[in-house]
């Protein structure tokens, strides 16, 4: 069965998860996070697209990234994958496959889910049990988002500059932000609509989405029991 195409719409904003294959280790030394991180900014300027937030964990990473064209994604993703398996292949004296398949990614509802996606990427090392604050976790985005230091790979989002006039005050509203948590039922949502490609957002956005693309967006309703008289009632 072929693969659909998976959503993509220029200009908005895309959840993206790389696997190790069989959950193994992408990253085994400092060197390799730097590596990761300089050729996901090459292959983002290359390919046009804006990282927003990231966090690179020993055996996956997590990007928020908005494409500017329609195969902005992918071509940067491929870029990026070629680079990094030749370096570690090289590295650690290995052949083979890298990656677990394609990445997988969910288009994002950047006025309801942007900010909370952001959350979820940089709270990943602590679910798990890796560091007890973002801040103590040196691959992630959180160091620019809320800290300000200098970081040349994110670029801002509208969302994200919304939080306040100028930078510090953005960066404050934004480590606010962290004092609440994510309900499990917010994490589930975002970790289902990423893990099978399903769009991330309200019945509104859902609609305009499933519209413009002409596609379904999300799972169909499951449906009654086919023998039981109330479903036969209810086809009536």
């Amino acid at each position: 069965m072929a693969r659909l195409p998976r959503f993509v719409l220029p200009g908005q904003p895309q959840h993206v998860i790389v696997r190790g294959n069989n959950r193994s280790e992408i990253f085994c030394a400092d060197a390799d996070y730097r590596f990761y991180l300089e050729k996901l900014q090459l292959a983002c300027v290359a390919h046009g697209c804006d990282v927003h937030a990231y966090v690179l964990m020993t055996n996956h990473v997590h990007l928020l990234v908005t494409p500017h064209e329609q195969q902005s994604l992918s071509k940067a993703m491929q870029m990026l994958g070629r680079y990094y398996v030749q370096y570690y292949n090289y590295c650690y004296q290995r052949t083979g496959t890298l990656w677990e398949g394609r990445y997988k990614a969910t288009l994002i509802d950047s006025e309801t889910y942007l900010l909370t996606c952001m959350r979820y990427i940089e709270l990943n090392p602590v679910r798990a049990d890796m560091v007890s604050h973002p801040s103590e976790y040196p691959w992630s985005s959180y160091h620019y988002n809320a800290l300000g230091q200098p970081n040349e790979l994110v670029t801002t989002h509208l969302e994200y500059r919304r939080l306040g006039k100028i930078d510090k005050a953005r960066q404050t509203a934004y480590r606010q932000l962290f004092k609440h948590h994510i309900p499990e039922s917010g994490v589930a949502e975002i970790r289902d609509a990423t893990n099978k490609a399903w769009v991330l957002g309200n019945d509104r956005f859902k609609r305009r989405i499933q519209q413009k693309l002409g596609r379904r967006v999300e799972p169909a309703a499951k449906g009654g029991d086919r023998k039981s008289e109330q479903f036969k009632i209810n086809r009536v």
